[in-house]
């Protein structure tokens, strides 16, 4: 029996339902799909092949005793920042590391909607950087261009989805995490407000500032992950009111007042929006007009956003890097960096984490004028492989800063931002960000929805030279 790779993962879960398939059979494409990539994308660091097609085993027997889960019998991937029991979460670094005892939050939930989660990808080091490389698993491809990065640093999520391995996977954001590999591999990328995916067991992941999220080709099914997923540990110190973001999804925006910003926010190192990228996002804006919606150039008022940004990063990965079971084959720039975050940790944390509060009052009546800040996610296509992974700390702040300065105020915030694909240059994707206030993932997912009904991107796949169909199960 088999089941075409571009079935998302609704599709999947009614035909799983429905008895037109068996998650059996789909949790062994998935894994053939997974092995048959393998040496060109290497978008896994962790396999889960006999205990998924178990788990599959499993859900079979609870679909044809009738019982009925959003996500029952249907394959997924997750993060390797995320603790699946019995595996491994090395969070891209190198070395062996002993197999944890429980699943995170966000994955027992999806376990508990049926999921079957078949494997874990790659992240690089710590999630620090908007590439998916390192020593300890080698490089993960763009399914695009396999001579280009996918992103990252949840680049593995991102290949694995953007190939048709599986129909969605979690990432996490941190500074543009989940919303930079989807813009790069063609994808919508959710980053919810903070607290709706737990992020347990750390009630917060980088002093606040990194959230989970979902990948996936489609909003429909991006929300849908988002639904599974979303919930609290009893611990979690945030905790936002629940939306439902798949009824979002048929909901008609209304006419919106969005605001075009398409100059980057301060930063003490030089970016510049590339111009066919600019192309791209403005086309995206002039289509979202003849939709009805209100578009003017603004743009919000950032201000030194980046001298709050930049003590919760660094002091986030000094307690990352305390904990690591083998410091000494951390990348050299890792070490600078928790070296940096040691010295921020007192007085310059406290008040960098104080201005949130002012940030969010500043920015926040921006959207009394405004619905929704529409901006690019990145200001230029995905990298070669291997451009940012020999420089030194600051050259690489500096191409990093220059290629994605868009994402990461919105993670000082906390607040949601939701990336759609705006088109291709040279062949390569890029995308937008739609973004709101506190709560406002309905009404993004709603604009996203919309734009997808007219733009139809999840009907572009990457050439079939680099994805690799699974053979028949």
């Amino acid at each position: 029996m088999t089941f075409d790779r571009a079935a998302g993962l609704a599709e999947s879960a009614r035909a799983l339902a429905a008895g037109e398939v068996t998650s059996r059979a789909l949790v062994e494409q998935a894994l053939a799909r997974i092995d048959a990539t393998q040496s060109s994308l290497n978008a896994f660091r962790v396999v889960r092949g006999e205990a998924a097609l178990a788990e599959a085993d499993a859900a079979d027997r609870e679909l044809a005793a009738g019982v009925r889960k959003p996500l029952l019998g249907v394959p997924v991937a997750v993060k390797d920042d995320m603790d699946v029991a019995g595996e491994p979460t090395a969070f891209g670094c190198e070395g062996k590391f002993p197999p944890v005892a429980r699943d995170g939050e966000a994955v027992r939930r999806l376990r508990a909607a049926g999921a079957v989660v078949v494997g874990k990808t790659n992240t690089c080091e710590f999630g620090q950087w908007p590439f998916t490389e390192g020593p300890a698993f080698g490089a993960t491809r763009n399914p695009w261009n396999p001579e280009h990065t996918p992103g990252g640093s949840s680049g593995g999520s991102a290949a694995a989805v953007a190939a048709g391995l599986v129909p969605a996977a979690l990432g996490s954001d941190g500074a543009g995490s989940v919303r930079i590999p989807a813009s790069w591999t063609h994808l919508v990328g959710i980053k919810p407000q903070r607290g709706r995916i737990s992020t347990w067991p750390r009630g917060e992941s980088f002093q606040g500032i990194t959230v989970n999220g979902t990948l996936a080709r489609t909003v429909a099914d991006a929300a849908l992950l988002l639904d599974a997923a979303s919930g609290n540990h009893d611990l979690d110190p945030h905790r936002p009111a629940r939306i439902d973001a798949s009824e979002a999804v048929g909901r008609d925006p209304g006419r919106l007042r969005i605001a075009l910003a398409l100059k980057p926010p301060f930063t003490a190192l030089p970016a510049r929006l590339q111009p066919e990228v600019r192309r791209r996002v403005v086309e995206l804006a002039e289509k979202l007009g003849s939709l009805g919606h209100l578009v003017e150039e603004a743009d919000p008022p950032y201000g030194q956003i980046g001298l709050t940004f930049i003590p919760r990063a660094t002091v986030g990965l000094a307690e990352r890097v305390r904990e690591a079971p083998f410091p000494a084959l951390l990348d050299r720039r890792t070490r600078d960096a928790a070296r940096l975050g040691r010295l921020l940790g007192g007085a310059p944390l406290r008040v960098a984490r104080q201005q949130e509060a002012v940030l969010h009052r500043r920015i926040g009546a921006f959207f009394r004028s405004y619905d929704v800040v529409l901006a690019p996610t990145t200001a230029a296509p995905p990298p070669r492989i291997g451009a940012m992974l020999p420089l030194s700390g600051l050259a690489t702040d500096r191409a990093m800063i220059a290629a994605c300065p868009y994402a990461w105020p919105w993670n000082v915030l906390g607040w949601p931002g939701v990336n759609v694909p705006a088109g291709f240059v040279d062949g390569l994707p890029v995308g937008a960000q739609l973004l709101g206030p506190a709560g406002s993932e309905p009404l993004l997912i709603s604009l996203a929805a919309q734009a997808e009904a007219e733009l139809r991107w999840h009907e572009a796949w990457p050439p079939p030279q680099v994805v690799t169909d699974a053979p028949a199960a």
